[in-house]
Order: structure tokens, then sequence, then C-alpha cells
């Protein structure tokens, strides 16, 4: 590549690793609260990115991604969110759309990414740009779930709405090779097909919960098989 070439190519300033990261946070536990990992995957899965990008499962890291935020110039979230839309819905929202400091979280998790925007700005290490790709959740109650499928449907425009904002920002994507293999993001055993069919029965797995934190009445067998000693 020419120096002419390259000069065209956005560059991290020396206070950023990279110039854009492209980031899927959420829990993949509970059915469509897993939109962000599932969409991060795909992405990861049909693109080959260029120098610059990063694409990263943030699953539920909360606090350990601030790092990675405030070392990023740019960043594009897949998310589960709260659109106040039909469930489906799916947006591109920008950084104007997100409030930093309000109270309304722009995604269901415990430590919602705004929570993370917040304390970058705090630090001074806010990035240039943000853009989320969200989608509104049909099911967040079944324990162990994949995505619904109204969800899951939706996933190759969340792609495509992914791939317009990098080409936006001068990154230009390019389809993999058919039968490319590629080392997922996560661990195998989470990948999405893996994930379903080793899904337990709802006999053999509690579809509410884990089972062994749910609220028990007093005198379930469980309790009066405890034994205590003298």
């Amino acid at each position: 590549m020419t120096p002419a070439e390259n000069a065209d190519i956005p560059q991290p300033s020396p206070r950023f690793r990279r110039d854009v990261l492209v980031l899927g946070i959420g829990n993949i536990l509970w059915a469509d609260e897993g939109f962000g990992p599932r969409a991060a995957e795909a992405f990861h899965q049909r693109f080959r990115v260029p120098e610059g990008v990063e694409v990263m499962d943030g699953g539920t890291l909360g606090g350990w991604l601030v790092d990675e935020i405030c070392s990023s110039r740019r960043i594009l979230v897949f998310d589960c969110c709260d659109l106040k839309s039909e469930p489906g819905t799916l947006r591109l929202l920008r950084a104007e759309d997100i409030k930093i400091w309000s109270s309304t979280k722009i995604s269901p998790h415990q430590s919602g990414f705004n929570d993370l925007l917040a304390t970058a700005e705090i630090l001074g290490s806010l990035p240039e740009d943000l853009a989320v790709v969200g989608v509104q959740p049909a099911e967040l109650e079944d324990y162990g779930g994949s995505l619904s499928s109204g969800i899951r449907a939706r996933l190759p425009e969340a792609l495509e709405l992914a791939r317009g904002v990098l080409r936006e920002w001068g990154h230009e994507v390019t389809e993999r090779p058919e039968g490319e293999k590629v080392e997922p993001l996560s661990f195998d055993v989470l990948q999405m097909d893996a994930y379903e069919e080793g899904r337990p029965d709802a006999e053999d797995a509690c579809r509410t919960g884990d089972e062994r934190f749910l609220k028990r009445i007093a005198g379930h067998a469980v309790d009066r098989d405890i034994k205590f000693d003298d």
C-alpha cells in the first residue's frame, strides 16, 4: 500500500488503541437479551474487517469493558434495547439519541452501557462517535432459551445497518468466502447452534431462572433433607 493510499484510512490517535470497536453486549441465558452477542458473532462470521476495526463479544462484562471503551475512537454496539416500540423493532441510534446521564437505560442489563459511557466521560476518554444497532426484545423470561424467531429474523438487517455505519466511518468490510473457517468470538459450546442443541428439556432445566437460587416455601423437601450438626 502506498503512503497516499494509507493516508485515506482512518488512523487511531495516540490515545486510542483502535479506530472502531464493534461490540455485542447482553446475556445469552435470557433469550432475546442475547441479541447483542449473537449479532456480533454473526457479523464476525460473515465479514472480514479491515485494520483498525475489532469485533468483540462483550457479553455481561459490564465494568470490565471500560478500558475497551476508553481505548476506542468510535464504537458500534449491538444491543437489546427498550425502544418503547413493538417487539422486533430494529433501530439505529446515534450518539445524540443516547443521553449519557439519563436514568433510563438503553438496555436492560444491570450495568447499562450508558453507565459505562458515563464512566468514560468522567475519565476524560469518551469515544468520539457512537452508534447502537438496537432491537426491541420479544422474550426476556425464558432462562436458557435462544433468540425468539422474530428477533432472529432481524439479524441480517442488523448486520447491514452495522456495515453501513462502518462504511460511513471510512471502513469497508468484505464478505468472507463461502466455507471459510473462522474462530468464534466466544467458546464453541456457546455458539447458537450448539447452545440450542444442548439445551435440556423443561423437566430437567428450570425455565424461569436458576432453581438453586429461587425462593422456596417453608418445608420444601430440599429444606427438610438438610442435616445440622449438634
